[in-house]
């Protein structure tokens, strides 16, 4: 029983629609240093970079070269922008484009 339970959770979790959105790393370290970056998840954004970051992973070298001098301390996430669903894959992807270049240029920010 407690199987079948399992496997509900799991396939309820596997249909769940992220929040798109808008989001901007920051490094204490570093003021005025501001990395912007678009994605289709909110909710689990932080956690894979993070988790790329704390493994030497990310692609960013200039982020990740900053995550290793500085630390995980300094570094925060911030939510900027959080954007309604679209039906068409088309228009999510563009309209996460047009809103991350909005606040790339707002921030003076780097592209993640």
């Amino acid at each position: 029983m407690q199987g079948q339970d399992r496997k509900a959770a799991i396939a309820d979790y596997k249909k769940r629609e992220g929040e798109p959105g808008i989001y901007a790393l920051r490094c204490a370290a570093l003021p005025g240093t501001v990395w912007v970056g678009p994605t289709p998840t909110l909710d689990t954004i932080q956690n894979r970079l993070w988790f790329s970051l704390r493994h030497g992973g990310h692609t960013h070298r200039g982020l990740q070269a900053a995550w290793t001098a500085h630390g995980a301390a300094t570094f925060s996430f911030e939510v900027l922008e959080r954007l309604e669903p679209e039906e068409s894959a088309y228009l999510a992807r563009a309209q996460l484009k047009d809103r991350a270049a909005h606040w790339r240029a707002a921030l003076n920010a780097e592209a993640i």
